[in-house]
């Protein structure tokens, strides 16, 4: 990087570091006719028929290496996922970085093409983006903000006022895998089996889509993880949901270092995973096409949609003993800076 093994404050100036900084790290990585024009904004083609779809995204984390990822691939993850959930087909994001001097090139030039990998699995592309640098001391080594631009194709409609009672919820995978590897690399305490999911969801989100399944909604249950995620589509769908925890999958390291650091399962993110809600008719057509997908193949049915209950908590766990117990929203910040 033009002989720099860190990143200087003037790299963030405007002047001949920062050109060098984009040409020599950010578009041999990151390459498309777009991109490489360096223009203020990138002009793009027409849209394809259908909405269009817009998200954007900030993204923190803590360690930033971590296995099965870093800052740059969750990035353009989570961006795809956020659109690929909506039941938009993702086209084109941005990428902008706050750096903090000092930061190493080498684990700048990770991140980035963490990033660039991400975008060639979900067949996006980075059109645009952004750097600044903020004095040593000020940051946390490298902040990522994203947009993404998809289009949802005509006649398709997913929402959560579509959710009914009855509605079976699935998953796409085990729960919580990325929240556990990110608190497991904070305390040293990784093994060979523990891996965030991080992955972009657009193709299986997409194959369930066409499989003919009457999908009402997905979320992809980051932040909070699924209660969170469940709480929030309860309340805006106006159902409760039971949950079963016979059939919840959830990895034995996972649940290890749930143990160990007191958390809950339930609570922990997933970077890779995408809820989804079906009409019980359609539920073994969904899991089918869920499971032919590489993303996809420990799918589960783990609850159903229930009619709301007045002042009831409206997400509960039917336990293996035959209890049941709410699994309600955080008060409190229990998992800071995982994603």
């Amino acid at each position: 990087m033009s002989g720099s093994d860190r990143i200087l404050l003037a790299h963030g100036s405007g002047g001949r570091l920062t050109q060098a900084l984009v040409r020599e790290t950010f578009l041999p990585a990151l390459d498309n006719p777009f991109l490489a024009t360096l223009s203020d904004s990138a002009v793009l083609p027409k849209l394809p028929p259908g909405r269009p779809a817009l998200t954007t995204d900030a993204f923190v984390v803590d360690p930033p290496v971590f296995p099965g990822g870093d800052l740059g691939y969750l990035s353009v993850c989570g961006t795809v996922n956020d659109l690929a959930v909506a039941g938009a087909r993702p086209l084109w994001l941005t990428f902008a970085v706050i750096l903090e001097e000092g930061l190493s090139a080498d684990l700048l030039l990770t991140f980035v093409r963490g990033a660039a990998r991400a975008a060639a699995e979900a067949g996006v592309q980075i059109v645009a983006g952004d750097t600044k640098v903020v004095p040593e001391g000020k940051g946390d080594r490298m902040y990522a903000v994203t947009a993404g631009l998809g289009v949802v194709p005509e006649g398709r409609d997913l929402g959560d006022r579509r959710i009914r009672p009855g509605d079976a919820v699935l998953i796409s995978g085990s729960l919580g895998d990325h929240g556990a590897t990110i608190m497991a690399s904070r305390h040293a305490m990784g093994g060979p089996g523990l891996r965030s999911d991080c992955a972009p969801l657009a193709s299986l989100a997409e194959g369930l889509l066409s499989s003919g399944a009457d999908v009402r909604s997905m979320h992809d249950p980051t932040r909070g993880g699924v209660a969170v995620t469940l709480n929030e589509v309860a309340g805006r769908a106006g159902v409760s949901i039971v949950l079963d925890e016979s059939c919840l999958p959830i990895r034995p390291e996972v649940a290890a270092i749930a143990e160990i650091l007191g958390l809950d399962p339930l609570y922990l993110a997933s970077e890779g995973r995408l809820l989804a809600w079906v009409p019980a008719g359609d539920r073994e057509r969904a899991l089918e096409a869920l499971r032919s997908h590489p993303l996809g193949r420990g799918a589960a049915r783990i609850g159903v949609v229930k009619e709301a209950r007045e002042g009831a908590v409206p997400v509960l766990l039917r336990t293996r003993v035959g209890g049941e117990r709410p699994v309600d929203l955080l008060s409190g910040a229990d998992l800071p800076r995982i994603c």
